[in-house]
């Protein structure tokens, strides 16, 4: 069994919330749970519809389908999804252009299935430390792996929002899978640029093991990001692993 809860909240500089997620802890085909973060990009009106339409497709996809495997799953809905957005921003100019990040994740058997487009991110805490899970698709982020800049450069650098693989902006993407075994006691986060681009993992790890809940958790994180300046929409996902006994906060 698994928690899970969220706040998605517009900041403190925009006027349209581009960030879309989705929780549930109950079935969905053949998923014990699902887990979706996106975080739009586009025109006013394109970055809003591309992240809704992404998840809204993901989780259709996934209900009427009748594959067992997560990877494949995931893998089919998104690739549907990416066709139908990409086919959009083609006919229609008002959408040209429109993408958005997708984190997806699933627990089943102590084990945390994820798949990532974009530089939306999923994050485990365990034991007061936070490890990122996921690999941004960024242009800062490239250039941090090849070692052209560092850490501390990316946090400034110009190009720093520009992502190099999303759902809808091509005729095709890929997603990154990643596998991780969980523990009682860990806590998994996922999340939008708009949290970590405003609070470093220090805060993050204190919010989450500060609050006695998750909900508690989320709503803090928000606050903390948007106090810190929130210059962007910021979505947070919390969920950790569950007993039978214990009762879940998004009932």
């Amino acid at each position: 069994m698994l928690e899970a809860c969220y706040v998605s909240d517009v900041g403190r500089k925009r006027t349209l919330n581009q960030d879309s997620v989705f929780i549930t802890t109950r079935s969905l085909g053949a998923l014990p749970n699902l887990l979706l973060l996106a975080d739009g990009m586009g025109g006013h009106k394109a970055g809003d519809y591309a992240s809704r339409k992404a998840i809204e497709i993901i989780k259709d996809e996934i209900s009427a389908s009748q594959e067992t495997d997560s990877v494949q799953l995931f893998t089919k809905a998104i690739e549907t999804a990416n066709t139908k957005l990409y086919e959009k921003s083609v006919q229609d100019s008002n959408y040209s252009g429109m993408g958005t990040t997708l984190v997806a994740a699933c627990y089943m058997d102590d084990k945390l299935t994820v798949a990532n487009i974009g530089d939306s991110r999923l994050y485990l805490i365990r034991e007061n430390t936070m490890v990122q899970v996921t690999r941004d698709h960024s242009y800062v982020a490239e250039m941090i792996r090849s070692g052209t800049i560092s850490q501390d450069q990316a946090k400034n650098h110009p190009r720093k929002n520009y992502i190099t693989r999303a759902v809808g902006a091509f005729p095709r993407t890929t997603a990154d899978f990643f596998y991780v075994d969980i523990l009682s006691g860990d806590v998994i986060l996922i999340c939008s640029d708009g949290l970590t681009n405003m609070l470093e993992d220090e805060q993050i790890l204190s919010d989450v093991y500060q609050e006695e809940t998750l909900q508690e958790a989320c709503a803090k994180l928000v606050r903390d990001a948007n106090e810190n300046g929130g210059a962007d929409n910021i979505s947070v996902i919390l969920a950790r692993p569950l007993s039978e006994q214990e009762d879940r906060c998004d009932d």
